[in-house]
């Protein structure tokens, strides 16, 4: 389908507008779309996350608010926490032990780092492991689903006008929908089309697992204390 459908999966959005996240806690795993496929069945869509409120934009601008002293950081406080337990914290993925309060520290500045870079150059889509994956649920509006949090919640600090977005999936229903009876060629360019109209969502779903606060403000755009 990425083939088939090429550049047309790209969007660019506004990071402040993409607050609603897929929210998979209490969704049984038999339930849980294969990510591999494109078309996905499902309540899904229903259960949403916020992203204001979540905790990888808490922790860029926690780093962003103690850029001078990261040891007040509530995450430093985590680390510490799991050293002094004789757990310390370790990302056998990224291949890092925070095993001492210098490494601890040295880890917060590399995301701070990245953050000054992004302030300083934009956003660069090819720094990151992962696009920034979203789903269109079945009103034809955008979900972002678990890839790029920590870039998406950068941007979203910074006020960025605009970041691209890689459509990884769709709802069964929104595809029925668009397509109709188009079969083929001509329901791709159908697809093709209908994607350019799709905005991110910005209403609660259905079946939350959560209550989130009503009142969320954002910072002025780019008030990063680098600035």
């Amino acid at each position: 389908m990425e083939e088939s459908l090429g550049e047309s999966l790209v969007l660019h959005v506004d990071p402040r507008q993409l607050i609603r996240s897929t929210d998979w806690r209490g969704y049984s795993h038999g339930l849980r779309p294969a990510s591999s496929a494109f078309i996905w069945d499902g309540e899904w869509d229903q259960r949403r996350g916020d992203l204001r409120f979540g905790s990888r934009y808490r922790f860029i601008s926690d780093l962003d608010q103690h850029r001078d002293d990261l040891a007040r950081t509530e995450r430093f406080g985590q680390y510490m926490t799991s050293l002094h337990s004789g757990r310390p914290w370790s990302s056998h993925q990224q291949g890092v032990l925070l095993d001492s309060k210098e490494r601890i520290l040295m880890y917060l500045r590399v995301y701070l780092g990245f953050l000054d870079h992004m302030a300083a150059s934009g956003f660069d889509a090819s720094r990151g492991k992962d696009e920034l994956g979203v789903a269109v649920n079945r009103e034809g509006r955008l979900l972002k689903i678990n890839r790029g949090l920590h870039r998406l919640a950068m941007a979203q600090r910074l006020g960025l006008p605009s970041v691209p977005v890689s459509v990884k999936a769709v709802h069964r229903e929104w595809w029925q929908k668009t397509v109709g009876d188009a079969k083929g060629q001509r329901a791709l360019e159908t697809v093709r089309n209908a994607l350019q109209d799709c905005v991110p969502e910005s209403q609660r779903g259905a079946l939350d697992p959560m209550e989130w606060p009503d009142q969320f403000e954002w910072p002025s755009r780019f008030s990063s204390k680098l600035w």
